[in-house]
């Protein structure tokens, strides 16, 4: 979305008049964060667009390993606000070099570890974007460094804030759906066997090497970068891994239980024949004390025929609620004489996300010592579903889970698959 300095700055009033708890109501000048970026793609400007609008920042650099992504996105930045971020490759040497107040963690998932942990070390608050973690005792590693450094870090579960996710959860929570005892996850796909893309050298500007960081390194593929990183498997969880983590967090936030005890899944690749590694079928059984939830995924033969391609049914004895996205949420009563009840969804732009209203909550966090919405622990836990469905079918058998000490009950083939092998020089954090 291509925005001028004055439609921004527009906005950005606008914005800090509508959320609560910001100093331009009684108008007193804001206090300005001292902000970094790293990890200058789409998701990570949209995210810094919303710091930025909200009237609370300064940003005082950016990070990435990629030129082409790095120097646009630092002056569009000028171009908006007048600030002039220093620009880094290394976020080490920004961290060490800046002490930023903020750091906002939108590289590629399999570097979320790596620099959440280095960035509370180094002082700073921390909103990092899910799934936190590649593997359960990476995000392990993050909430004990979280904790350690006394850093407020959020996860980007914008969901926990859309308005009509929180007032659809006050509806489920009421009792009105009855006893639920199954919960369906699920996003479905338009789309075909996908195309094959020769490996290639990596772009000008750009340091594969540094890209592929605690990662299997192989050849640089078009399809990996930018954005089509989530379906390979060395640096991401696929469909279960990024969709699949919104939802496994609804299920959390509805439910007492703060971990499935048994997990089961089977998939694979039943239609995709390009490049990717990540199943395009999968379905995940999470058994909990007082219900069973499931997650199923394709990436292709989306339609018409369906109510919907995503999110959650909550299936109960009073009726069938579908908390959606774009869609808001609907309650199906069992009585077929009693008319459905619907809530339309409230969502910013650009891409349908409710970030200012996270951010807004973040920085409050910030301010009172409080834990966020969406504290590091709680992504953690909804990653950790993610994690145990993926790991259950590449295993190819189920798995007990104990969630208070986090390791596989009496298997020690699968514990070994909570964690894996960094590629030199980087190391496995260690909780």
């Amino acid at each position: 979305m291509k925005v001028d300095r004055r439609s921004f700055i527009k906005n950005s009033v606008a914005a800090s008049l509508a959320l609560p708890g910001f100093p331009h109501i009684l108008g007193q000048a804001p206090e300005k964060y001292r902000v970094a970026l790293i990890g200058t793609g789409w998701w990570g400007m949209n995210i810094l667009h919303t710091a930025m609008e909200s009237g609370q920042v300064k940003v005082v650099a950016m990070a990435d390993v990629d030129e082409n992504q790095l120097n646009p996105a630092a002056e569009n930045v000028e171009k908006l606000s007048g600030d002039k971020p220093a620009r880094y490759r290394d976020y080490r040497e920004l961290l060490e070099k800046q002490k930023p107040d903020i750091a906002i963690v939108a590289t590629p998932d399999h570097w979320h570890p790596l620099v959440m942990i280095a960035a509370v070390r180094a002082g700073a608050h921390v909103y990092v974007e899910k799934p936190i973690s590649h593997t359960v005792l990476e995000g392990k590693a993050m909430v004990k460094a979280a904790r350690e450094a006394d850093r407020v870090v959020a996860v980007g579960l914008h969901r926990r804030v859309s308005p009509h996710n929180v007032a659809g959860m006050q509806f489920l929570k009421s009792g009105k759906a009855g006893k639920i005892g199954m919960v369906r996850a699920f996003v479905h796909y338009p789309g075909g066997e996908g195309e094959w893309a020769a490996d290639s050298p990596a772009p000008a500007g750009f340091d594969w090497d540094f890209w592929c960081g605690p990662a299997p390194m192989r050849p640089f593929n078009k399809k990996i970068h930018p954005k089509g990183f989530r379906q390979f498997l060395d640096y991401a969880n696929g469909q279960l891994g990024d969709w699949g983590v919104h939802w496994m967090d609804q299920i959390l936030w509805w439910t007492e239980e703060k971990y499935p005890r048994k997990v089961f899944s089977t998939g694979g690749r039943r239609i995709l024949r390009d490049n990717t590694t990540a199943p395009d079928t999968q379905v995940a059984s999470f058994e909990f004390e007082s219900f069973t939830a499931v997650w199923e995924h394709r990436l292709y033969a989306g339609n018409e025929a369906e109510k919907t391609s995503i999110g959650c049914y909550f299936y109960g004895t009073e009726g069938t609620f579908h908390m959606g996205w774009l869609d808001g949420w609907t309650f199906y009563p069992a009585d077929p004489k009693k008319p459905a009840i619907h809530q339309d969804p409230h969502l910013n732009q650009p891409d349908d996300q409710n970030i200012r209203e996270l951010w807004a909550d973040f920085i409050d966090s910030i301010r009172t010592g409080r834990r966020p919405v969406t504290d590091i622990e709680i992504g953690h836990r909804s990653t950790n579903m993610s994690l145990l469905g993926m790991l259950s079918l590449k295993l190819g058998r189920s798995v007990e889970w104990d969630g208070e000490k986090e390791a596989i009950i009496g298997d020690t083939e699968a514990n070994k698959l909570l964690r894996r092998a960094y590629r030199a020089p980087w190391q496995y954090p260690e909780a």
